[in-house]
This record gives structure tokens, sequence and C-alpha cells, in this order.
């Protein structure tokens, strides 16, 4: 799998976000104020996992309904619309649908539709579905489709479709509960991190089985952000399980043992997100190849923000990282560049997300301030020209058949 999982993301009417159409870096920041709309885009890739691994009806309703999802405005859109630009090992492609709302909080997915393009030059694979209804495929023999489902879903049976869908339902998200991290958890077959963590115990034992030199890595990472911390690993506590943290102190032969609930927020967040971006290595293929980190530096002492970025660096050789952040300590890094920052800002209520405007480009490009340094004078701001597009500009459908 290609580590920039998502060349391209176009959102329409989703939350505050009337309009977006953006192509995120391989390690990406999205910098903003509070309340600009950065968890609105992740929670929009979310909603596309969470659509895909339950049902739609699934992830509206954990979202307060389509009334909550689809944007509030003076005209109030009726529909809400996705697009995402896939780069995979042996294909590339895109996928994109638009759910509309109906009478009484109903919905119905108006169209939907993907294209699969091989690299080794076969034909292409292809849907497109409207209101329940197969328009055009590629396949001979297709599945029924319904206006309530999403599509993707009933042709992961088949080998290309099957590629997107495994992509797209193993999408990564995390707001890291330290809480949740401490309580000791019943085992978990350990596949995938939870977004709060709460099943960490079970996932680092599968890493630390499946490739040592990713438990290195978190423990290695883990001991520069916490000195002293001599490793980490689960611990069966009756029928549930633990973290035990060792911990090298002074004067002792050999370092002592602490479970989970002895240590502080800011350890346990650390740990987990090293967790979330080095939990697929050794699968053989990244899995998830995205992963969305809310605020990693919430709890952590500035000084490990510099260590924090080494880490995310070192991941996204191998998955695509994307991270909301308003902290000047974590952007205070030479070579974060402007292509890595994706700028949020609201304005009468919508959020407005691009690429950095010329005068923050310029001053990253010629070293004259830091990231860090133009956040804490108020200068990241998106390049007005590609981050106000309308919605009816937004494209999401085609070009493929």
């Amino acid at each position: 799998m290609s580590a920039r999982l998502l060349t391209r993301v176009a959102l329409r009417n989703y939350k505050s976000i009337a309009a977006c159409d953006v192509s995120p870096a391989n390690l990406c920041f999205l910098v903003g104020p509070n309340g600009s709309g950065k968890s609105n885009f992740l929670d929009a890739l979310c909603f596309v996992r969470d659509s895909l691994r339950h049902s739609i009806d699934h992830a509206l309703r954990d979202r307060g309904g389509i009334n909550d999802v689809r944007r509030r405005s003076g005209g109030h859109p009726t529909h809400f619309g996705i697009r995402v630009e896939v780069d995979l090992d042996e294909s590339h492609g895109h996928y994109a649908f638009k759910v509309g709302a109906k009478r009484a909080g109903g919905f119905e997915v108006q169209r939907e539709e993907c294209v699969v393009v091989p690299r080794d030059g076969r034909d292409l694979d292809h849907y497109r579905v409207e209101k329940g209804e197969v328009r055009k495929s590629s396949l001979m023999i297709g599945p029924v489709a319904a206006s309530d489902r999403l599509y993707l879903v009933n042709v992961s049976g088949h080998a290309p479709f099957r590629r997107i869908y495994d992509a797209l339902s193993t999408l990564g998200f995390y707001s890291l509960n330290p809480q949740q991290i401490r309580q000791p958890q019943p085992p978990d077959p350990g596949q995938l991190l939870s977004r709060d963590g709460s099943n960490i115990a079970s996932v680092l034992a599968n890493v630390s089985a499946r490739s040592p030199d990713a438990q290195r890595r978190i423990q290695d990472y883990l001991s520069s952000v916490v000195p002293g911390i001599a490793g980490v690993a689960r611990k069966m506590a009756g029928p549930r399980e633990t973290l035990e943290f060792r911990q090298d102190v002074r004067g002792a032969k050999h370092p002592w043992k602490f479970e989970a609930n002895n240590m502080s927020d800011g350890t346990l967040r650390a740990l987990g997100i090293l967790v979330a971006v080095f939990q697929g290595a050794g699968n053989g293929r990244a899995m998830p190849g995205l992963v969305g980190i809310e605020e990693p530096e919430v709890a952590l002492h500035p000084a490990a923000a510099g260590i924090l970025i080494d880490s995310l660096r070192d991941a996204a050789e191998g998955i695509q990282i994307l991270v909301t952040s308003h902290s000047p300590d974590l952007l205070d890094d030479e070579e974060i560049s402007a292509d890595s920052i994706l700028a949020v800002r609201a304005e009468h209520g919508e959020s407005r997300i691009g690429p950095l405007d010329e005068a923050g480009r310029s001053a990253l490009r010629e070293h004259m301030f830091t990231a860090g340094e133009l956040l804490r004078i108020d200068q990241l701001d998106p390049d007005p020209a590609l981050s106000n597009p309308k919605p009816s500009q937004i494209r999401l459908f085609g070009s493929e058949p």
C-alpha cells in the first residue's frame, strides 16, 4: 500500500464544512483555533469508515441523525457528500457518495460510485448507483442495491472493490482517553486500536508478537518522552488485562513495575499515540493505512513535542497520518513544510480548509519562521483562492465512467 493512502478529500455540506477540496500530505497537520472545524474534517473520513464497517444508518445515528450531519445554514442544504481518492499498491481510484435527507429524519443514498484503475493496464472496475438502482457497472452480475445502504459493502466480495473497501473500513481515528487506558480491559483480538485506547493492552501484545521492531520503536520513543521508562507490556489481571510499565528507579538493581493506574495522563496518552501509529507494522501491509489523531500534544510536556514529531515522521514512512493541533510547541520544527499543513478557519459559522496562503508558505520556505512561530502570531491562514469554493463547485463524481 502506498504510504499516502488518500490523495484527495472533497467534502460538501458536512457539518460546519460547506465545501472543501484538499490533498492531504503523508504527514498532515490540520491547524487552526478551537471550534474552527478541524475535528469535523476528520469526522467526515471517520463517517466513511463507520458507514462501511457498520452501516450508514449507524453512522448517522451515532452523530445525532442526518440533521446534525448536513451543514446548518440559512438554506440548510438537504444533502451532504464525500469523495476520497485512494492510492493503493496495485491500483488507484476514487469512492464517492451523496446522502440526502427525507422527512422525519430519514435519508437516502442519492448517488454512489467507485472507480478502480489497475496499474497493470487492465480494464478499470467501476459502478454507479442512484437511489438504490445500479445504473452502470463493470460487473457482469452484481448484487442488488438499496437506497439506505452503501453498495461498496455489497460488492466487497469482488477483489478490485475489496481493496478499496479494506482500505477505507480500517481507517483509524483517535481521541485517546487516559482514564479508559487505565481501566482493566477484557481480552480483545487486538487487531485495531479503539478510538479511546480502551483495548490498548491487547493491541500492544499483538504488535509485540507480530513485529519486535515496532515494539522496540514504541518503547524507545516512550522512554524518550518519559525518561526512566524501561518497557511496557500486557499483564493479565484475572479475566482482564492491563498494562505493566517497567521504570528505572535510582538505587534499584532492577526496574520497578507499575500498572497503568499508577501512570500519568501524559505517559498513557504518549503510549496510545505510539501504538496508534505503529500498530499496523508487521502485517505485510499497513493496517490501518491512515491514522487521524486529535490534539496529540494534550497532557504532554512541551519538551516532549519534538520527540513526538520524530515518532510521527518515522511512522509516516509506512502510513498516512493526519493530526489536528493548535499547539505552537508541537509545530516548532523546521522540517515541517508548508505542504504538510492544512490551515483551518471558521468564518460566519463555516469552516474554510486549505493549504497555507502565500505569506505563510514564503515564511516557511525561506526559514524566516517555524510553523509554531507563525501560529503564535496568528499567521497560519488558508489560501483564500483554494479554501473558499462554493458547494456547487465541488465535483464529487467522475471523471472515469
